[in-house]
């Protein structure tokens, strides 16, 4: 009995064996196959595809692969097992997979025999393209400039031949070694290792194509995986096997995170660090006040007194800002205390620009100075007139207070003189009727 039949399975969901069935169509796995299938469906000429170790970049090679319809297009896949391989014999294998018979030994002649049937694929209107799978291994010059040298194969409208590598980041560092070749990359794409979420689908995934009616991984353990492998497929796998057979040995239907520590530890992987808790979303700092205004002498016309909202308020008068023909309500003066003058920008709009205040608390705006009341001088009584007397001989008026003179010298000013004595008067006219 295996651990297959205790967990009723019909195959191993967790072989590292690349198993076209099992494939787990990832997020980030669909987002590069569908960059990548474009990249060879419009002929872009290279494409390149990087990622760790166990990202399932040979799972996805094989993936696509498969996704090119034969009636559309003359594909190979390669896979690089050792650096040591030549130019001469890289050529050779991509001629025989392209369908060239009996390849020449000869590289002129061999590369006359890979351009006929590159024609000839054209020619039935379909594309030839070639994967490589561990490019990395790609790490001669010499290489690289096969590479770039089959590229310039082309008709006036399209390339004859397209290629994808597939490879560890190393890869960049070869592309470099022909700087031609490195300009010539239409496409490149990052395969990332899963997140939590598609850590988890995916062992529900494999379980289920496999034949399992249950998951025995409780959501604890999936977690552990997932922090465990970091995100790596290849890892997972061999976590989640071990787990079944593990729990096949204690006769246990149900796999804890404990058993996955235990496993990951005895595989010498890193502990991980934990899922981070989503902290709450901070809530948005209040907005700043609006600016004060205030009426300053000297200060073209931007603010108004609206006799509508006019009030006392706090000592002082609200008053209103005019701005292109709308009213804004604005703090009483108290508010401005610590203002700086009025600022006036493009928009029509003037704001106070801040100012510390004295030491005293005062407003450092200059009080107004008060208004003293001017209380013009009364004019002087008239002088009487005396009945009798030439014109000449009358009293002369009384003199206009000198300018500036206080009120004392008004008030003693408007006093009438005295008048002449009439008795007098008579006695000198008795004394000329006399005469």
């Amino acid at each position: 009995m295996s651990y297959l039949d205790h967990f009723g399975l019909t195959a191993e969901p967790f072989s590292n064996a690349p198993v076209s069935r099992f494939y787990f169509n990832a997020p980030q796995h669909q987002q590069a196959l569908t960059r990548l299938l474009y990249a060879v469906s419009s002929m872009k000429g290279l494409a390149v595809l990087v990622g760790d170790i166990g990202a399932g970049k040979t799972t996805l090679a094989r993936r696509m692969l498969d996704s090119l319809p034969e009636e559309d297009y003359e594909a190979a896949l390669l896979v690089i097992i050792h650096s040591g391989i030549t130019a001469s014999w890289i050529l050779r294998r991509i001629a025989l997979q392209l369908g060239v018979e009996n390849p020449a030994q000869e590289k002129l002649a061999l590369l006359s025999q890979l351009y006929q049937r590159l024609l000839q694929i054209y020619e039935q209107g379909r594309k030839a393209v070639v994967l490589i799978d561990e490019a990395q291994m790609l790490e001669t010059r010499e290489l690289m400039e096969e590479f770039r040298g089959l590229l310039n194969l082309e008709v006036p409208e399209r390339k004859l031949i397209s290629f994808v590598f597939f490879g560890l980041p190393e890869i960049e560092k070869n592309l470099k070694l022909d700087p031609p070749l490195a300009q010539r990359v239409a496409m490149r794409y990052r395969l990332e290792p899963f997140n939590a979420d598609s850590t988890e689908a995916y062992i529900k995934h494999r379980m289920r194509l496999a034949g399992s009616a249950r998951v025995p991984f409780t959501a604890d353990a999936m977690e552990a995986v997932h922090r465990r492998a970091a995100g790596t497929p290849r890892v997972i796998n061999t976590l989640c096997d071990n787990a079944l057979f593990e729990a096949f040995l204690a006769r246990s239907t149900e796999i804890r995170a404990a058993l996955i520590e235990q496993i990951a530890d005895n595989l010498g992987l890193e502990a991980g660090a934990p899922a981070p808790a989503v902290a709450p979303a901070a809530a948005p700092p209040p907005p700043p006040p609006p600016a004060a205004f205030q009426a300053v002498p000297g200060v073209p016309a931007a603010l108004r007194r609206d006799p509508e909202l006019a009030q006392e308020s706090e000592g002082g008068m609200k008053v209103t800002a005019t701005v292109r023909g709308g009213s804004v309500a604005v703090a009483s003066p108290r508010a401005f205390e610590g203002a700086g003058p009025i600022a006036s920008g493009t928009s029509g709009i003037r704001s106070a620009v801040p100012r510390p205040s004295t030491p005293s608390g005062i407003s450092p705006f200059p009080a107004a100075p008060a208004v003293q009341p001017v209380v013009p001088p009364p004019l002087p009584a008239p002088s009487p007139v005396v009945q009798g007397l030439p014109l000449e001989e009358q009293p002369a008026p009384a003199p206009l207070p000198p300018e500036g003179e206080g009120s004392a010298a008004a008030a003693g000013a408007s006093k009438p003189r005295p008048g002449v004595d009439l008795a007098e008067i008579d006695r000198y006219l008795e004394g000329l009727g006399k005469l």
